[in-house]
């Protein structure tokens, strides 16, 4: 297990380090905030300091060896348009990006574990079918076009929820559900395929010999041993929604979390708080996909030990 865990630590670091390189890059060559934003409000002395402290008027070599000493020490700069740390910015949109993530999640396998066993359970009746045309409708449908589908019903037709913000539990509903559709369409399917796959195995068939209960041979032999399937979508779904699932719905719920700073940001080109918001983001989706690999191990002992 040790030799396993090692791989997958190096695996993560190797991975950061790149998105660290590609985000600074990105952020330099998508123009220069002293032209666009940096100027304004200023006076020349001011201006000038910012200059020297973010050190924009050095070669971009002696940037990148700044931003790398700055991360390794924890110091990512001052936001252009705050002029408050970046750790600052960022810290006070996680938690509600968090919040909006875990609820979608959790909404998600909610529906999708018991309608993917049913749809496998009853794969020759009208329940398995009634499933997988439910299935097949939430992946036509867009995640925007069914936010404002529901803003169009809930909010302007019936008056019923609140659009914008996040201080109440009635504004969780809609976006959670915006960003759930998609997600619970394909962990249904990947759930019932999986099901199917292990229902047809000769160990099912030898539990039920044994007189076990039905719901015993689908639950713990069944569901148990699909489980590596479904622990691979709900981290692939997990790290997406971490690293740019989010963005399109916090924009039109208006959301305070990062995906709609991040937008801002790239907008009005903050680098400190692009650049910071981007690593927090590939940290967090990094660490889902470690944190994956891991349950992989756990679930299946084979995979951790394995040479290759």
């Amino acid at each position: 297990m040790i030799p396993y865990l090692a791989r997958v630590l190096v695996k993560a670091v190797v991975t950061l380090f790149a998105i660290m390189t590609v985000t600074f890059i990105a952020t330099r060559f998508s123009g220069n905030p002293i032209d666009t934003f940096l100027g304004e409000g200023l006076t020349t002395e001011g201006r000038q300091a910012l200059i020297d402290y973010f050190q924009l008027d050095q070669s971009l070599w002696q940037q990148y060896l700044a931003f790398l000493r700055g991360a390794l020490s924890g110091e990512f700069g001052l936001s252009f348009v705050d002029r408050r740390p970046v750790t600052e910015v960022v810290a006070e949109r996680l938690w509600p990006s968090a919040q909006l993530l875990l609820a979608s999640i959790g909404l998600t396998i909610a529906i999708s574990l018991p309608l993917g066993v049913l749809a496998a359970v009853y794969r020759k009746s009208w329940i398995g079918s009634a499933v997988m045309v439910v299935a097949f409708a939430g992946y036509a449908v867009p995640a925007f076009v069914l936010a404002i589908g529901m803003i169009l019903i809930f909010s302007y037709w019936l008056d019923w929820l609140p659009v914008v913000g996040s201080s109440t539990a009635l504004h969780f509903i809609m976006p959670t559900i915006a960003m759930s559709g998609v997600l619970v369409a394909a962990l249904t399917r990947f759930t019932r395929n999986a099901m199917l796959d292990v229902l047809g195995q000769d160990f099912i068939r030898t539990a039920r010999a044994k007189g076990l209960g039905e719901m015993r041979v689908v639950l713990r032999h069944g569901l148990g041993n699909a489980a590596i399937t479904v622990i691979s979508v709900i981290g692939l779904q997990i790290a997406g929604l971490a690293a740019a699932g989010s963005v399109v719905i916090e924009s039109i719920f208006s959301w305070p979390g990062i995906g709609q700073l991040l937008v801002n940001a790239a907008i009005i080109r903050d680098y400190p708080v692009l650049q910071f918001g981007v690593i927090a983001v590939a940290f967090a989706v990094v660490a889902i996909n470690a944190l994956t690999d891991i349950a992989y191990a756990l679930a299946d002992p084979r995979i951790r030990l394995g040479q290759n």
